[in-house]
């Protein structure tokens, strides 16, 4: 899996990823935390993922990171049920 940050500010990252599940989820749970935007787009199936974050409430860093703690901890519970 390849990331390359193209643009970061406190409030405002931009990168590209070949990986669209990790776009995908953490899309949808940084939209869970209500930041301001949390977009991706690819113009080409055989192109990268532009993904794009701006948070007003907290730095960009403190909202992935909230992102990536939840979904370990779901990804955990749904694994726990999967082994019973």
């Amino acid at each position: 899996m390849n990331i390359e940050i193209v643009k970061q500010d406190k409030n405002e990252m931009e990168f590209r990823t070949d990986n669209l599940t990790l776009a995908e989820i953490l899309r949808v749970y940084l939209n869970e935390q209500k930041v301001e935007l949390a977009v991706w787009r690819r113009e080409h199936p055989s192109k990268p993922i532009l993904f794009k974050i701006i948070s007003k409430d907290e730095s960009v860093g403190k909202v992935i990171s909230k992102a990536i703690t939840a979904i370990k901890k779901d990804t955990s519970k749904l694994t726990g049920l999967l082994k019973k």
